[in-house]
């Protein structure tokens, strides 16, 4: 058993809620809830990356400042976004990043120290719940090392409509990835009963700012990293990685049912009125829109469309659905065929049956699958 290095107090002053001593046993890394439809996925132990042992070593970002939206920017002005024509560069949300969170919390009262463990493979790993803004959603987990070397890392958001879910639901899956050496982000958001878009990827912004700024705190290499949403999570997954001309550091994103077009989940809503999930989906988008439907929203409901954002600076990405789900893949065919306009690769991959979201991430071989995809984009 190592016993964890002693971190920077002041950044920790600034940044750690408090430490989670890091529990193995099954009821630590799930819950009832993690069973249920947008629950976490009960993922069986894989080998640790070899290469993680090793520093990797460290690469320069191609490019701008750490893209953290404004958190005050309202809806409409974030929204403003025009189509560009096929294959120039698509205009961009004029949202600007911030720099640095919203709001300092208290000095933690524990030193993080490494929990005692029976599972070798999260030995010494450590977990702090740190706030990257002042709202209570504006939480993240990290699950981290303290040995100093630079970790590629992955960023787990939630599914749940954007109104629901937590971040709690994601343990056994943040769990599995943390089991393979990564520095692994669990995120919560504001959700859409809350604030309505572009807060969402505000928020996802500005977690990933704040992960990269205090990198060191949490051996994580800032200009390699991942990714991966479920659900409404995989839209705010993909929304990011069309952002702007590109994140600095990000290597790929993965897309567990990802809902890419909020305007096709609005029309087959209206269209497949007998399939309650689809009518409900439809329903969540108006409500991620702030109430408002696309004919008198136009600009908010174009902010919200993944596919519209491409441009030759995006990084690939992949997407799995079920061939019979709710969400059906022609949501990341369309962003598909938007990406390879600018010349960027997207795989898109369909498994048998209607499973959605978490509990389509758990069949046979589909989790195997991401986390081969996600170690080829890493360096």
């Amino acid at each position: 058993m190592r016993t964890a290095a002693t971190v920077s107090s002041l950044a920790l002053a600034a940044l750690v809620i408090g430490p989670v001593a890091l529990q193995t046993t099954s009821a630590a890394h799930a819950s009832p809830a993690e069973s249920s439809h947008f629950g976490g996925a009960s993922i069986t132990a894989s080998k640790a990356v070899t290469k993680l042992r090793k520093k990797p070593a460290t690469h320069k970002s191609k490019g701008k400042a750490d893209p953290s939206p404004d958190p005050s920017a309202s809806a409409s002005a974030s929204a403003g976004s025009t189509v560009k024509p096929t294959p120039s560069p698509t205009p961009k949300p004029t949202t600007k990043p911030t720099t640095k969170p919203t709001a300092r919390p208290k000095k933690p009262t524990a030193t993080p120290r490494v929990a005692s463990t029976d599972n070798p493979l999260l030995d010494g790993t450590i977990i702090n719940t740190v706030a990257y803004g002042s709202h209570p959603h504006q939480r993240m987990d990290v699950w981290h090392q303290t040995d100093g070397l630079k970790r590629p890392g992955v960023f787990l958001i939630h599914g749940g409509w954007w109104s629901g879910g937590d971040k709690k639901y994601m343990t056994a899956i943040t769990t599995s990835y943390a089991e393979q050496g990564y520095t692994v982000f669990n995120l919560n958001y504001r959700l859409s009963g809350e604030a309505a878009w572009p807060a969402q990827r505000t928020d996802t912004l500005d977690a990933i700012a704040t992960a990269r700024r205090h990198a060191a705190l949490w051996s994580f290499d800032p200009n390699n990293y991942v990714v991966v949403g479920f659900s409404a999570g995989g839209h705010l997954a993909s929304a990011v990685g069309t952002y702007g001309d590109g994140l600095p550091g990000l290597r790929g994103v993965v897309g567990i049912s990802p809902v890419t077009s909020p305007m096709l989940a609005y029309e087959d809503g209206a269209t497949d009125v007998f399939d309650l999930n689809k009518r409900k989906l439809r329903e969540s988008a108006i409500q991620l829109a702030g109430g408002c439907e696309p004919v008198k929203c136009p600009k908010i409901w174009a902010s919200m469309e993944v596919p519209r954002h491409a441009s030759k600076g995006d990084v690939p990405e992949l997407a799995v659905h079920s061939q019979d789900e709710f969400v059906p893949a022609e949501h990341s065919l369309r962003l598909k065929e938007r990406l390879k306009a600018f010349g960027v690769s997207m795989t898109v991959l369909t498994e048998p049956g209607f499973e959605h979201s978490t509990p389509m991430y758990r069949l046979p071989g589909v989790a195997e699958t991401v986390q081969d995809w996600i170690a080829g984009k890493l360096l």
